[in-house]
């Protein structure tokens, strides 16, 4: 049952994605699977212009910037094995996980 899964993972934090991806990779590694990645993707940024005073100073504003970054692994000539220690493996609550099958 030799089948490609590819995971991508989305963060806040690019430490604790970074930490989450190289977890994940030596999980999968230890299993005999070849693992291909962390691929950076781009960051998507997202910048917000507030007003500071709700009447009078219409010039003074704040901005402020959301980052979300992603990170890309594909995991070739997996196994039972190598999904059961997936499915097992405990990541930070800040990293959202997608995997494709």
């Amino acid at each position: 049952m030799s089948q490609k899964i590819r995971i991508k993972l989305k963060s806040f934090d690019h430490m604790l994605l970074d930490k989450s991806a190289k977890k994940i990779a030596d999980t999968v590694s230890a299993t005999g699977a070849k693992v291909y990645g962390p691929i950076p993707l781009p960051t998507s940024t997202k910048i917000f212009t507030v007003n500071r005073s709700t009447f009078v100073n219409k010039k003074s504003r704040e901005q402020f910037q959301l980052s979300s970054y992603c990170r890309l692994l594909d995991i070739d000539d997996s196994n039972a094995k190598t999904v059961d220690s997936l499915m097992k493996l405990e990541l930070p609550s800040g990293v959202e996980v997608e995997i494709k099958v």
